[in-house]
């Protein structure tokens, strides 16, 4: 049976499940004795047992087997349920997520699990995990003095008849583990030498790697051979350290009930999973039978979610098909107003109020909730938290909030940058916050919310907070502002400067994070995304580090203005309004031209000056401004006139334009003509 056409649910089912045993097991550990909890990370990994048992992926299936085990004790109250088995089992669960990822990247999914397999099977034996690893270490220390003599491959049935044939014949099983020099050139050759001696001494049953991969030398140096021969073991040693370049030779003896009981074992996690699995479907089946028979019977009326698995590139391919429909559709509005055709325009005019709803439906297919991002931080800082000796209660707010999947790509990063630093460098150590009258458990909140075009998500710490003198201090000595501009520096500017590169306060290094260190990284990358980033803090009470992000980066609404023959699209998120100004209105300040704009002094920069426009006209005596924002910090793009709100799609430039300044990409109008796309955030300092 073909199973490949069952991988891609497979790996997305055994993330799922993962991410559940996960997020399940942070809450057993605030409350250990809730056994629900239990039997819903019991039900995840019995799951994964199973599929992982069909697909054929025997370590998965044999890591979870021993887990299932475990949890199964804990919930009959056989374990005593403790921190440390639950780091044991995040062992397991890292383990099992490296291995998904390894298929899920094209690998066979195997990987070397013995220890923690050991460490779960020493547990549900009743050993605490720090006797399990004690034994672990004994075990470890007897098996380099004596070598041991369990079995290194494993048997099917037909080979396990043969060698049982064999002993009732009076031969004996041995499994033959030889080992090349390191700088052995004709591995292959040496291979077929060893061959032939074993073959005139008795019968190879198997090899491992098999013998094709040994004959293209796809092995390391080393592979092991079964036989079954009537030689003394001694006898077989000699006879093969006399081929060149074979470095050691180890020869076991091997019983043929370690062999039956070994592969038994695995058969018993392998062979039955599948049956479990189908007795569990079907139960399942049953179960939401009755649950459907109860609903329909309810008075009260739920409304049923259905939905569908799609590949994340066929959504892509959808995306860029409706963005030529989105450029055609602007075309034939133009064409629409240049004909002045009723019924063209009626007709028009439809297309366009589809295309309107059905943009908001594929828009709204790609959007991903920031659960799917915050749902690895739990995680991370309980880890975290041991490493620091500190208490940190992490509460996620507003993981529901949906996000563009491109935007969702990017911001991990960042936010881990930021969690980190804000445990690393805001909350204290539980002896500080005690001293200064705090609660020993620091808080840290991640919230994320919808704010008209935009998302807001914000990291807020209750630690030490920022030390204001701290960070203009070490701002003056690195250069970073002169002492004129640190004087008239609000608070908010002067925390924004721990985002400069390179800055840092930290007093040593930490393998953690450094305040500074990275964060400029942080900044850039949300820049990149047309977000902003800003920081309030309070000295003592805590810090808050504000994201801003479009709702979506593809399709987006700008403001299209003109200067002499060209166009640019400036986006309708950074603009506060537009204004139009009189030559005489206009100030100089500092060699920089500005205005008075509600009480306020905005800078002007002339874009045709910036992107060097050459100048066909002469200038009138108003000038077309368009105010825009980026945090707190305003200026006025001056161009000769304004065209009108439009939605376009953003294009990027290309390989061989990456770095064109202050041009985030372009767009083709209606017309077929080309316009750049302002990027607002790279204007404004």
């Amino acid at each position: 049976m073909d199973m490949n056409q069952y991988l891609e649910v497979f790996i997305e089912e055994s993330k799922e499940h993962l991410q559940s045993c996960n997020e399940q097991l942070l809450e057993l550990e605030k409350n250990p004795e809730d056994i629900k909890i239990v039997n819903e990370i019991f039900r995840s990994a019995h799951t994964l047992k199973g599929m992982s048992a069909t697909m054929g992926y025997e370590d998965l299936a044999k890591l979870t087997h021993q887990m299932e085990n475990v949890l199964d004790g804990i919930r009959n109250h056989k374990i005593k349920f403790n921190p440390e088995i639950l780091d044991v089992v995040f062992l397991a669960v890292d383990d099992l997520e490296a291995m998904v990822q390894s298929i899920a990247d094209g690998g066979d999914g195997k990987r070397d699990v013995s220890d923690v397999v050991a460490k779960l099977l020493l547990i549900e034996k009743g050993e605490s995990p720090a006797q399990a690893a004690a034994q672990l270490e004994v075990a470890a220390a007897v098996a380099v003095a004596e070598p041991s003599q369990a079995a290194k491959s494993q048997y099917d049935e037909f080979e396990l008849t043969v060698l049982q044939q064999s002993k009732e014949q009076g031969f004996d099983t041995f499994e033959i583990t030889v080992a090349l020099r390191d700088d052995c050139l004709l591995k292959a050759a040496r291979v077929f030498m060893v061959f032939e001696i074993l073959e005139k001494i008795g019968e190879v049953i198997k090899s491992n790697p098999s013998v094709e991969r040994l004959e293209e030398e796809q092995f390391d140096h080393e592979f092991t051979v079964t036989i079954v021969s009537k030689e003394m073991k001694e006898d077989i040693q000699k006879k093969l350290m006399k081929v060149s370049e074979v470095e050691k030779v180890d020869v076991n003896l091997i019983s043929l009930s370690d062999l039956r009981q070994y592969d038994e074992e695995i058969e018993s996690v392998l062979s039955n999973d599948t049956k479990l699995v189908e007795k569990e479907e079907i139960q399942h089946k049953d179960d939401s039978k009755k649950q459907e028979d109860k609903k329909s019977a309810s008075s009260t009326k739920q409304t049923s979610s259905k939905t569908i698995r799609v590949n994340i590139e066929r959504l892509d391919i959808l995306m860029n098909l409706f963005e030529e429909l989105v450029i055609d559709r602007g075309r034939l509005e133009q064409i629409s107003r240049d004909l002045n055709n009723q019924e063209l325009h009626e007709t028009v005019e439809r297309m366009s109020r589809v295309t309107g709803d059905l943009q908001n439906i594929i828009l709204n297919m790609r959007m991903v909730p920031v659960e799917t991002v915050f749902n690895r931080f739990p995680r991370m800082v309980r880890q975290l938290a041991r490493d620091l000796n500190k208490k940190i209660d992490l509460e996620i707010i507003g993981a529901e909030t949906e996000l563009d999947r491109t935007v969702i790509d990017e911001i991990g990063d960042p936010l881990v940058h930021l969690i980190r630093n804000a445990l690393d460098h805001g909350v204290e150590t539980p002896e500080v916050r005690r001293a200064n009258g705090k609660s020993e458990e620091g808080t840290v909140v991640l919230k994320a919310y919808h704010s008209g075009n935009h998302v807001f998500i914000e990291i807020e710490d209750d630690g030490a907070g920022i030390n204001r003198d701290k960070v203009l201090a070490k701002a003056l000595s690195k250069g970073i502002v002169t002492e004129q501009v640190a004087a008239t520096m609000s608070d908010s500017q002067v925390y924004e400067l721990i985002l400069a590169s390179g800055f840092s306060t930290a007093e040593k290094i930490s393998d953690v994070s450094g305040r500074g260190v990275g964060l400029d990284v942080v900044k850039s990358t949300i820049e990149s995304l047309g977000g902003t980033i800003s920081i309030e803090s309070k000295l003592g009470q805590g810090s808050v580090f504000s994201i801003q992000l479009p709702l979506t980066l593809s399709i987006i609404s700008v403001m299209l203005t003109e200067i002499q023959e060209e166009k640019f699209a400036i986006p309708l998120s950074s603009i506060i309004e537009t204004a139009i100004v009189k030559k005489e209105d206009i100030l100089n300040a500092h060699n920089q031209r500005v205005i008075d704009f509600r009480g306020k002094v905005v800078p002007l920069l002339f874009l045709k000056d910036i992107f060097e426009v050459p100048v066909l006209e002469e200038e009138d005596e108003f000038y077309s401004v368009v105010i825009v924002r980026k945090g707190d910090k305003m200026a006025g793009l001056v161009v000769d006139s304004f065209i009108g709100q439009q939605e376009v799609v953003l294009k990027s430039l290309g390989n061989y334009l990456t770095n064109v300044f202050a041009i985030s990409g372009a767009t083709i109008l209606g017309n077929g003509q080309v316009a750049l796309i302002v990027d607002c955030n790279a204007l404004i300092k």
